[in-house]
């Protein structure tokens, strides 16, 4: 079978992608998860969607989730953006951040794709989300993983 998607980073790794998200959530009162599973039989943005959901992110006060969503083994990825942020930002917005990540994960560096990702998503949504003395946490930094 392989391992599990649990098992794709080591533990520094892990880390790494949280404090990423923390410090993105510093700039922007967005709201960033990264879900990792193994597969995604189908259309990418169709899983995200779905994970998207199981996860609460269309729960936020603004609508101002992201999600960033690999199914490593399928050699799949996808951001996406709730409609509170997709109102906002321009048309290219994931691509452009998606071309950044697919440089690193083409050398196999997925911990560097996803902390440079993150962190751009972050500076981006600070210009539309910025940062409220009175933000809450809304959703868990923690990576969810897929048993898929």
């Amino acid at each position: 079978m392989g391992k599990a998607a649990i098992d794709f980073f080591t533990p520094e790794q892990k880390e790494a992608i949280k404090l990423a998200v923390q410090d993105a959530e510093l700039e922007t009162s967005g709201e960033i998860r990264v879900h990792v599973e193994n597969t995604c039989d189908g259309d990418v943005l169709d899983r995200a969607a779905t994970v998207f959901d199981k996860l609460g992110m269309t729960k936020t006060e603004q609508r101002n989730g992201v999600l960033f969503y690999l199914a490593v083994k399928s050699h799949k990825f996808a951001i996406l953006g709730d409609m509170g942020i997709n109102a906002k930002v321009p048309e290219d917005f994931w691509e452009s951040i998606k071309a950044k990540m697919v440089e690193h994960f083409r050398e196999e560096h997925f911990t560097e794709g996803l902390v440079e990702g993150i962190t751009l998503a972050g500076k981006e949504l600070k210009a539309w989300f910025p940062y409220q003395t009175d933000d809450v946490n809304e959703l868990p930094d923690d990576i969810s993983f897929g048993k898929s």
